[in-house]
């Protein structure tokens, strides 16, 4: 029967399900005919061996144990720093040491903010009051949402203080949202702005909030984008309750991403006080409190002025205005900020021929709550891709390069685990051949990727060796679905082919340190489907096995994927980077942005240098690929040289006004926040009518194209 239409009480769920697990599992866990090894991959000069290997490994992830995981991790609420996020830490710990995993807790002592007092007002003109909250999330028969653990909702970062404004609607929030209210003179000094959730990251909401003169921001979660409009509300479906509240960090990542204190340094717990210094460089300095729909109703339906324009409009039952006027709206936020210590999980197989060649798999535990989608669905996926790993090392196995399985800590309050660990080990990660994330691994049975587009390829070859729950492969299953199933945005060009689309890295989760900062080839993976409880008390155990995954067995397809990534890119004879991929992407790019310029009516900027650069690094690339093919004797000097290509990427000086980030192809944008910008310094210019920082940031790119070039050229 169809759980998700049951109209029993949802606390019955849980029993159900486990009395259905019982007695299908184990048809479910063979339900899926492993697919063929391929005769040859791209990296290896003989794959019969290493076919083996992975037909090893693939056959034992368990889905029953994956959602024993998922039950365990889930069990209480356990927000970063907390001791309940401790016991998940000692849980993973426990898996990797049973897998043979040579395992460190690691700590930092980091700044974060704790929330002593939130709440929300709103009065009418006369004083009578209109509302109160935040509400306390509840739906009938949820067996979760009453724990006094539950934190109350708030951002993380998120500023302390007591104002009284009059509220204006901006919609999502976005730059192009605040210039049509500047276009409508409405000033924004002094007031209360509310933003609904959605089309791009809630920092940058309050960022922009703050630069045009707000004294504080409320983010609601509105219907039409994850509510009733979507389809029935939890307990009836996976859509967003009333009540539900999206929690979430508003530090300005697109800046800086880790530590507020410690932008560049790791701060381990024995760092002096002295050394720490808050720059308030990544966080705002305004109030932002996160609303529930049915807590933003009232606050909207009084406020007067004019009519919202075209696309603003949301699913609530009564026109939206945009203010000022109607309603007076009070905000408080006591927030309590402490050096808070914070664990993350590292577990290492030492490599046999390579061991200071590292590929890192990593996962994000803490959670704003229970967190069962986001992240533990990963982290179970990633504890049973261990034990597939650990029944090869029983078996005599060693991998060629060191394998790091890590677990990270506090990424919701702004990736500070992973950063901070990256800028510890950030010498040694130079020689990392890759970094594979996954976050939110399974939401429904939808794949998707992202990544560097020298493992693009890798991404798609990866999926048609896993089968699918549904009898075929991962690939065939992703191809199927491909059209808008975008893993993540990016203001790239579309590339045209019936193949399926590996979206671009832009930031909102652990790859970023890797990726931006330090310049190691990454890619992040993830399983969707309706979801509406995102950073809410709902995103529960419960909810996951009405709506995401009943029988684990999409729990079991990712942990097949993310440690078939490590096991294969482990015992590769040569790295298998797809440089004429690259290349071709980062032309295409080029000309975009020479294009928009145009469009622009920008004069002055010469980009025939960029793109003679990109021809000649298309030409090396090739090159490359040919020997890639027939590799050379030296095959570790070549290795090398691939693997330098994507450090060369890199401008010393970093981007524009956010030198912490890098890469010169791909970051976050400074108004998205999540989605990628690709050659940022330049586009970023060009979106600001600055011709002559495009030309100077073009300089650049071209600068670090040659430098490429010449390292691949080196490999030859």
């Amino acid at each position: 029967m169809m759980i998700r239409r049951l109209l029993v009480a949802p606390f019955l769920v849980v029993a159900v399900f486990a009395f259905q697990i019982q007695h299908s599992m184990a048809q479910i866990s063979t339900a899926a005919t492993a697919p063929a090894a391929p005769k040859q991959v791209f990296g290896y000069r003989d794959f019969s061996k290493e076919a083996g290997i992975e037909d090893k490994f693939l056959a034992v992830p368990n889905a029953k144990l994956a959602g024993e995981h998922l039950k365990t991790l889930t069990a209480e609420p356990h927000i970063a720093s907390s001791p309940e996020d401790y016991k998940t830490a000692e849980y993973v710990a426990e898996k990797f040491r049973a897998a043979g995993l040579d395992t460190a807790i690691v700590p930092y002592r980091v700044l974060m903010n704790q929330p002593k007092a939130v709440k929300v007002e709103a009065f009418d003109p006369s004083g009578k009051q209109l509302m109160s909250g935040p509400t306390r999330e509840h739906v009938e028969g949820d067996p979760f949402d009453m724990d006094p653990r539950v934190v109350m909702p708030f951002n993380g970062s998120s500023g302390s203080g007591d104002v009284t404004a009059e509220a204006v609607y901006a919609n999502y929030g976005r730059l192009e949202d605040f210039d049509e209210l500047a276009k409508q003179k409405i000033d924004l000094h002094g007031k209360i702005v509310i933003v609904r959730y959605g089309a791009n990251f809630r920092g940058v909401k309050v960022y922009i909030a703050e630069q045009r003169g707000a004294i504080g921001v409320i983010i609601y979660s509105d219907p039409q984008d994850d509510g009733y409009y979507k389809g029935d509300p939890y307990p009836n479906g996976p859509w967003r309750p009333d009540t539900g509240v999206q929690r979430g960090s508003v530090q300005y990542l697109f800046k800086y991403p880790g530590d507020p204190e410690t932008p560049g340094i790791p701060s381990l717990p024995e760092l002096p006080d002295s050394a720490r210094v808050n720059p308030e460089g990544n966080q705002p300095h305004i109030i932002s409190i996160p609303l529930s729909y049915r807590d933003a109703a009232p606050i909207l339906q009084a406020m007067k002025g004019p009519g919202v324009p075209q696309g603003w409009q949301g699913a609530l039952p009564f026109r939206y205005h945009l203010g000022p006027g109607g309603v007076r709206v009070h905000l408080v936020s006591q927030q309590d900020y402490q050096r808070r210590t914070i664990w993350d999980v590292i577990g290492k197989i030492k490599g046999t021929e390579d061991p200071e060649n590292w590929v890192v798999v990593g996962n994000h535990r803490d959670a704003w709550v229970y967190g069962a989608v986001d992240p533990n669905s990963g982290t179970a996926s990633m504890l049973e891709a261990v034990h597939g790993v650990g029944a090869l090392i029983r078996e005599g196995w060693k991998p060629k390069r060191s394998i790091l399985f890590c677990s990270w800590d506090a990424e919701e309050e702004g990736l500070i685990g992973s950063t901070e660990w990256v800028e510890q080990h950030a010498q040694q990660l130079t020689n990392a051949v890759a970094y594979f994330n996954v976050d939110v691994a399974v939401a429904g049975p939808d794949f998707s990727a992202s990544a560097v587009p020298s493992l693009k390829n890798f991404m798609r070859d990866i999926s048609k060796s896993v089968a699918s729950p549904m009898g075929d492969t991962v690939y065939d299953e992703w191809l199927a679905n491909r059209h808008g199933n975008e893993h993540r945005a990016s203001n790239a060009p579309a590339q045209p082919g019936a193949e399926v689309h590996v979206s671009d890295l832009g930031s909102g989760s652990d790859f970023t340190p890797f990726l931006q900062h330090i310049g190691v080839p990454s890619t992040d993976i993830g399983s969707s489907g309706p979801y509406g409880v995102y950073h809410s008390v709902f995103d529960n155990y419960a909810w996951f096995v009405m709506n995401a995954d009943p029988h684990f067995v999409y729990l079991q397809q990712m942990a097949r994927v993310l440690g078939l990534e490590a096991v294969r890119m482990a015992d590769t004879d040569v790295l298998p980077y797809d440089y004429p991929a690259y290349a071709r992407e980062v032309k295409a790019y080029i000309e975009a942005a020479k294009r928009k310029a145009s469009d622009d009516g920008l004069t002055g900027i010469d980009f025939v240098p960029a793109l003679a650069v990109a021809t000649h690094f298309a030409t090396a690339a090739d090159h490359a690929h040919q020997l890639q093919l027939n590799p050379p004797a030296n095959v570790a000097q070549f290795n090398a040289a691939l693997r330098a290509t994507e450090t060369a990427l890199l401008s010393p000086a970093g981007l524009p006004n956010r030198p912490w980030y890098k890469h010169t192809i791909y970051a976050p944008g400074e108004y998205t926040g999540y989605a990628a910008v690709v050659i940022p310094g330049v586009n970023e210019a060009i979106e600001a009518k600055d011709p002559a920082r495009a030309s100077a940031q073009l300089t650049v790119l071209a600068q670090c194209l040659e430098r490429a070039t010449q390292t691949l050229e080196s490999a030859h």
